[in-house]
């Protein structure tokens, strides 16, 4: 049995090979071009962000099995794999803690303008006249509006550690939706009443750009944008606009929606204000790793089995 791993670099570590593998090909990055040629004669692949679309398919006979290693499987082509009897798994629930963790993490840094403090005390507190030094105004966590969109496992995990920290909880209703769904608020009510606005939808044609600016100026002035789901669910160019303009007063960002990003990509640009970048790393806890790496091992073992699991095809 031949196992190609195509983008082993995105995992801080590898998975252990199974014993019944006779040929483990574990690549740390493979293009688009080379895929073919690699993949020519392997039953099953292991792929994170490589895309495997219906083209590329159709020129892969032997390719039995595709474990994505993540839980979105956007980057396959559902469909062609179904049409040509492929099992595709993922690997659901390894990082909700450390993604959620993450959250609370950045929504401490924004309300309490970490970064700016730790980048300027150095330089700031020996010339300061007395014991403090007094810059950006601090924000309790504790009786501020949270507003989430996205009720999945990640969703939920942030908003029960939200509300341990004395936060209200708002979980949007889809936008346009007519019928209030229990345990949701509209749309547009949880933009305007959010202190923070928390992003953990999935990226579909009905989300993409969901926050324009459009949806920003809804927000309070004071209100902080955190995105740690799919870049896509921004227009990151309207968001580098409002972020100038004060219309919102920061954000907090895992991912972007061409990951890496270009140098010149809008929101790297140095004269974008009150915004933190993370190079999407959320997820990378050391124990939502092992997880995640135990997900992949015990996804390939079930296949072999004959015992497919977290089949999403």
């Amino acid at each position: 049995m031949k196992i190609v791993t195509l983008d082993g670099d995105t995992l801080p570590r590898a998975p252990q090979r199974p014993q019944w593998c006779t040929d483990w090909q574990y690549r740390a990055t493979t293009s688009l071009a080379e895929l073919v040629h690699v993949l020519h004669d392997a039953e099953m692949v292991i792929t994170n962000k490589v895309p495997l679309r219906a083209d590329t398919l159709r020129q892969l006979p032997a390719l039995r099995y595709v474990c994505v290693a993540a839980t979105g499987y956007d980057c396959i082509d559902l469909a062609a794999c179904r049409e040509r009897g492929i099992v595709v798994s993922n690997v659901p629930g390894y990082s909700t803690r450390s993604v959620a963790e993450g959250v609370i993490a950045a929504l401490f840094a924004l309300r309490r303008h970490l970064v700016d403090y730790v980048n300027s005390t150095r330089s700031a507190w020996p010339a300061s006249s007395h014991f403090c030094v007094h810059r950006q105004p601090i924000q309790d966590i504790y009786g501020a509006t949270l507003g989430i969109i996205g009720k999945g496992d990640i969703g939920r995990a942030v908003g029960e550690m939200a509300q341990a920290l004395g936060m209200k909880v708002l979980y949007a209703d889809r936008k346009g939706s007519s019928v209030l769904r229990n345990g949701y608020v509209p749309f547009e009510q949880v933009l305007a009443q959010s202190d923070v606005l928390t992003l953990h939808c999935p990226l579909t044609p009905e989300t993409k750009q969901l926050i324009n600016l459009s949806a920003l100026a809804q927000m309070k002035p004071s209100a902080l944008l955190i995105n740690t789901a799919r870049g896509g669910l921004i227009n990151e160019t309207e968001l580098a606009h409002a972020l100038r303009q004060g219309v919102i007063a920061g954000a907090a960002l895992d991912v972007l929606t061409s990951e890496p990003p270009a140098a010149d990509h809008p929101l790297l640009q140095p004269d974008v204000p009150n915004l933190m970048l993370t190079p999407h790393i959320a997820w990378a806890s050391q124990q939502g790793v092992t997880n995640l790496l135990r997900g992949i091992e015990s996804n390939l073992a079930g296949f072999w089995q004959g015992t497919a699991q977290n089949v999403v095809s």
